[in-house]
């Protein structure tokens, strides 16, 4: 939680201080391309006050009308985060973009807007090599991608993308700039803030899926199921383990329910120890897991396949 809380209070910084520097060169200039950057900076600055907000709220102590806690707070304003980069950063920059390409602005002296391009570079990039060295640590051996859909924690990789979006969308406008002035084609400005609009949708729809299938309540792996199977079913009062349902009330927060099927020749008494039992090995063994519901079952072995009949 404290590398994220790095890389997001990184990114806000680096957000702040090119946010208003984007505005100023984009108003002298008259480039509609440096104010979707500068929208992109102010929708980037919210995302991450919203994350950080949302990390605290995470944070807050089990109570009576929220007994598991507020861990679903992260995904909701991760969510949030999602559409406001689909709305505010790339609505507006596709809309400012089909404008000027339709009604061409001549545009300014371009020094300043790449002045700025170069400033912004500089801080946006250290601030992606942040976000990037501190995810990198716990990706641990998954690939980029892997560790991006099994990460329970969005607001790691949500600041890697936004940082990669707008280091990206940083080229994008200084590429169409360049050649809108060299070569006096106006619409290139209209076309960069277009291209960049495109480019936050799209980084928005895989945030949104992402934090989406965490807020409707994410399980467990098949490894991590069939590794909780094995150290049930060595309990020597334990017949069969027959489902386990889970969710992820927050990155560092599991939710299980285990549905036993317990020796015959147990009581009352021998099915309470046994239960106490096996939730203190599965809490022993996977640190997550704060709460571990278990209900017995009778176990019903098929004996003849054709007839489906029990006993």
């Amino acid at each position: 939680m404290a590398s994220s809380n790095k890389s997001i209070h990184s990114a806000l910084a680096a957000n702040l201080l090119i946010a208003l520097t984007k505005f100023i060169a984009g108003f002298f200039s008259n480039s509609a391309a440096m104010i979707a950057e500068g929208v992109h900076s102010v929708v980037d600055t919210a995302n991450q006050v919203l994350l950080l907000f949302g990390l605290r709220q995470s944070r807050k102590k089990p109570d009576a009308t929220h007994p598991f806690g507020y861990g679903k707070e992260l995904y909701f304003y991760s969510f949030i985060v999602s559409i406001l980069i689909f709305g505010l950063g790339g609505g507006v920059s596709m809309f400012q973009g089909i404008y000027h390409i339709i009604h061409p602005d001549v545009l300014g002296i371009p020094k300043w807007n790449y002045i700025v391009l170069g400033i912004s570079v500089i801080f946006e990039g250290s601030s992606l090599v942040i976000a990037a060295k501190e995810f990198d640590k716990l990706r641990g051996d998954n690939t980029w991608w892997q560790a991006i859909t099994k990460s329970k924690d969005p607001s790691t990789f949500l600041v890697l993308f936004e940082d990669s979006a707008a280091v990206i969308g940083l080229f994008i406008v200084a590429i169409c700039m360049y050649l809108g002035h060299t070569y006096h084609i106006n619409y290139m400005d209209g076309l960069a803030s277009l291209l960049v609009g495109i480019l936050l949708i799209c980084v928005s729809l895989i945030l949104a899926r992402e934090s989406r299938s965490l807020l409707m309540g994410e399980g467990i792996g098949s490894t991590t199921k069939k590794r909780i199977t094995e150290i049930v079913e060595q309990d020597q009062d334990v017949l069969k383990l027959m489902h386990i349902l889970s969710t992820y009330q927050s990155p560092s927060e599991i939710v299980l329910m285990l549905i036993i099927a317990f020796k015959k020749n147990l009581d009352t008494a021998g099915i309470n120890e046994a239960i106490s039992r096996v939730r203190n090995i599965v809490k022993d063994e996977y640190n997550l897991v704060h709460f571990v519901i278990i209900q017995p079952e009778i176990y019903m072995e098929k004996v003849d396949p054709d007839v489906q009949t029990y006993i």
